[in-house]
């Protein structure tokens, strides 16, 4: 896998923790030191495993710091869904891509797929068309305001 895959996958993780937090400030923080990862995962390179907490704490704190922007585009472009209807798992996913493609971390293309497939491996049997609906259309208000 490689690092920014695994960094996505780290900072949705992360962001869905945080999400159930009571405390989120210092949930936060305790989520991004990634301790809580060296129990479940064998230790890869180091190098590697660094670049994807770098790649990780970038987005999940990101995220987190923009949350009003990102919740709010997110729920200009559900259509008839409510927001607190969402999945602990879709909300966490869609709010680290909305992040991602409102501040260009990577293409917008790149972003969408990633999160179709991690929503493959820990969403519901219908989790990848939802995100990528939402996310489709999220681009194209992004790309018609530039």
């Amino acid at each position: 896998m490689g690092k920014r895959r695994r960094g996505r996958i780290l900072a949705f993780q992360a962001l869905y923790a945080w999400d159930a937090a009571n405390d989120k400030k210092s949930a936060l923080e305790d989520l991004l030191d990634f301790s809580w990862t060296e129990k479940n995962n064998p230790a890869p390179d180091e190098g590697k495993a660094d670049d994807a907490h770098d790649f990780s704490r970038l987005l999940a704190a990101g995220t987190a710091e923009n949350i009003k922007a990102v919740d709010t585009m997110i729920r200009r472009h559900l259509v008839n869904w409510d927001f607190s209807r969402l999945t602990g798992v879709d909300r966490a996913l869609l709010r680290l891509s909305v992040y991602e493609l409102l501040f260009k971390t990577a293409p917008p293309q790149v972003v969408i797929n990633e999160a179709v497939d991690i929503s493959r491996e820990y969403g519901t049997d219908d989790s990848y068309r939802f995100i990528n609906g939402v996310l489709d259309g999220i681009k194209k208000t992004i790309e018609s305001e530039e």
